[in-house]
């Protein structure tokens, strides 16, 4: 139990009544909460705040309560020691006065991922919380496979200090850290926009079609450098598509037969409909592959450039409006306007430097296995190859996912 945690209830005592912090520790096992409950209701208690914590089969109850009516407060503590001591568990008993304290204001979540998550980085993010002048009032496990997620619910400094703090701290130690504000928005409905080629799936579809055109090496080298930010987007992409020329158009459906989804990516999108968000994609590549992954997907937004065809031969050309670094982000606009919601519910995800626009505008952008330059611009960065850990820092639990998949089987 939180020192500062504020009060759970409006029958919270006033702050110079006399309260009672009762703790329990031990071995776990069933009616231990209700054997301490059944203790104190001998002694008309009220109940002020609880919390239970098992570890590896270890309790630690707490309980805040006010002072015994009619008794002795002695007779009380005699009572839950013999109590305790008859399961063989610990108790301490501590007298106080009032709830407690009120969290300090500015409260964040700060989400940290690590695979594996060392003693030694836990420490140095601890440290730097405190450092910014704020007090951990809470952690727990949202995952421990495949990678090992646990939050922290930190008071008493602003979300926009504590991730400028730990952003540095966080690539120096190998593991990646998000910090959202809490709220209520945090729990809202929401809109999560992806990239496509390497973020929702594994590969770059341009090469997909390059390698049937016999021009992969080529266009490999063009697309990196502009993920790299070196080239200007569009003109990579006419250069690149016009390699393309003569290719017949009966090579899309074998592309999109090459076409590799990130781990972790059905589970995510699945995940995040069950929750009520919607879900869509923006991608530099080509609608001939996005608009399949939006069928197969139930994605509600998908955009992408589009190959010109003509005769049954790809003309080498691209029609239409282009997809490009301004193009993503002015999407995200547009599909958070058809959503009905504001901008600070969004969430884009995305790797390269043609993304930085949209992750910026992004209520929270995550990096999902970037290029340095778009890690460092980005609010947050994921950096293992799953990409459903962007759910943890959402807050999902890896339990409240596999127990939504169970009622599907």
């Amino acid at each position: 139990m939180s020192a500062s945690q504020p009060p759970e209830t409006t029958g919270a005592p006033a702050a110079d009544v006399p309260t009672l912090l009762v703790k329990i520790f031990g071995k776990d096992r069933p009616g231990i909460t209700a054997g301490l409950f059944d203790t104190l209701a001998a002694f008309s208690v009220d109940v002020v705040d609880i919390e239970q914590v098992v570890t590896r089969g270890r309790i630690v109850l707490c309980a805040l309560v006010t002072e015994p009516a009619g008794v002795s407060e002695g007779e009380l503590r005699a009572t839950v020691h013999g109590w305790a001591e008859s399961l063989k568990l610990q108790a301490e008993i501590i007298s106080g006065i009032g709830d407690n304290l009120p969290r300090g204001l500015g409260r964040s979540h700060v989400t940290v991922l690590g695979n594996p998550l060392t003693s030694e980085s836990t420490a140095a993010i601890a440290a730097r919380i405190t450092g910014t002048g704020g007090n951990i009032d809470r952690i727990f496990r949202l995952a421990k496979y495949p990678v090992t997620a646990v939050e922290f619910a930190v008071s008493g400094t602003e979300t926009e200090t504590l991730r400028t703090a730990l952003a540095t701290q966080a690539a120096a130690l190998g593991v990646d850290v998000a910090v959202m504000a809490s709220g209520l928005g945090r729990r809202a409905q929401r809109l999560v926009v992806m990239d496509v080629d390497s973020t929702l799936i594994q590969d770059e579809v341009i090469e997909l079609f390059a390698a049937h055109a016999g021009c992969e090496e080529q266009v490999a080298e063009v697309t990196a450098a502009a993920m790299r930010g070196e080239l200007d987007f569009e003109q990579s992409l006419h250069a690149r598509v016009a390699l393309l020329a003569g290719l017949d158009a009966s090579v899309v459906e074998k592309v999109r037969g090459e076409v590799r989804l990130t781990p972790g990516a059905r589970t995510l999108i699945r995940t995040l409909k069950r929750l009520g968000y919607q879900v869509g994609v923006v991608s530099g590549g080509f609608t001939q592959v996005t608009d399949d992954l939006r069928e197969r997907l139930g994605l509600d937004f998908a955009q992408a450039n589009t190959l010109e065809i003509v005769d049954g031969k790809l003309t080498g050309r691209v029609i239409g409006e282009i997809v490009d670094r301004a193009g993503k982000a002015r999407l995200l606009r547009r599909f958070a306007a058809e959503a009905g919601l504001p901008l600070n519910q969004t969430v884009a995800i995305g790797d390269g430097a043609n993304d930085l626009d949209m992750l910026n505008a992004a209520g929270l952008g995550v990096a999902f296995n970037a290029k340095p330059v778009v890690r460092e611009a980005a609010h947050t960065a994921v950096n293992v190859p799953f990409l459903d850990t962007v759910l943890y820092l959402l807050g999902i639990t890896r339990e409240e996912v596999e127990a939504a998949d169970a009622l599907d089987s």
